[in-house]
């Protein structure tokens, strides 16, 4: 029996009037694959984010999230994902503790399993006891970033969505937000990252390639560097030559619908 892709989409479209954000794109992430989805700015990355989260409705196409319909199943799928948006969605007046605390009770984790996965986090991704009772504004971007991952993990998703979570933080805490990432998917959690960082991109074990609203590629970032010498010579040539399907590891080809 064929395991269920973590992410499958076909023909996923999504139009605001006449200006079509993602035009088109199909891929598949499997579990717990680490599948970075590369482009620039405006290149429709937070768009595709926001339509697999539920959070946007398709204007064509079709996704599944966990074997679940983005347009059918949006509560099922919210409660089984993590999403770390790009700007930290934490309660600036609350401390480090009280928001993990906050959003384990969204989730609706019992008291004492909610204690134990605040405790948890706060040590393994958090960091620094003497940040945990410090309101989350006086805080360096380094240590947000960190909690607002540890929000998104506090009800144990089995996917895990983030929109650019290294914007604007400092290389030392990239590097180490990193290392979580890959900690969590050894765990056996899937991790779907945007980022325009091209030096994040080898850190993946495939890519998807977009650019004005069209996926160029899909591959690992090994074969990229085989055949053009580095990610981001693959990525100027394919904007060159237009979308088009590349080899990913085994041997299956992807790319636009």
């Amino acid at each position: 029996m064929t395991a269920v892709a973590a992410i499958e989409v076909r023909g996923l479209t999504r139009r605001f009037g006449d200006f079509t954000a993602v035009d088109s794109v199909s891929f598949r992430v499997q579990t717990g694959e680490v599948f970075g989805f590369i482009g620039p700015n405006g290149s429709g990355k937070s768009t595709t984010i926001r339509m697999l989260c539920g959070l946007l409705e398709p204007s064509a196409g079709e996704a599944r999230v966990l074997g679940l319909d983005v347009r059918k199943d949006t509560e099922a799928i919210r409660a089984r994902i993590g999403y770390m948006s790009q700007r930290f969605s934490l309660y600036e007046d609350l401390t480090p503790a009280e928001n993990l605390e906050f959003y384990g009770s969204v989730y609706g984790l019992a008291n004492a399993r909610r204690r134990e996965r605040v405790a948890r986090l706060l040590e393994e991704v958090v960091g620094d006891p003497a940040v945990h009772r410090r309101p989350v504004r006086g805080l360096p971007t380094g240590y947000r970033q960190r909690l607002a991952l540890a929000c998104a993990l506090v009800h144990e998703p089995e996917l895990l969505f983030l929109d650019e979570p290294t914007a604007g933080v400092d290389p030392l805490s990239r590097r180490r937000f990193w290392e979580h990432i890959y900690a969590l998917a050894e765990a056996g959690l899937t991790v779907f990252v945007t980022t325009h960082y091209m030096d994040e991109a080898a850190l993946c074990h495939r890519l998807g390639l977009i650019h004005a609203g069209r996926l160029l590629a899909v591959a690992a970032p090994a074969d990229l560097v085989r055949d053009h010498g580095s990610v981001e010579e693959a990525f100027a040539s394919l904007v060159a030559a237009g979308p088009a399907a590349v080899a990913t590891p085994g041997g299956a080809k992807e790319g636009p619908a």
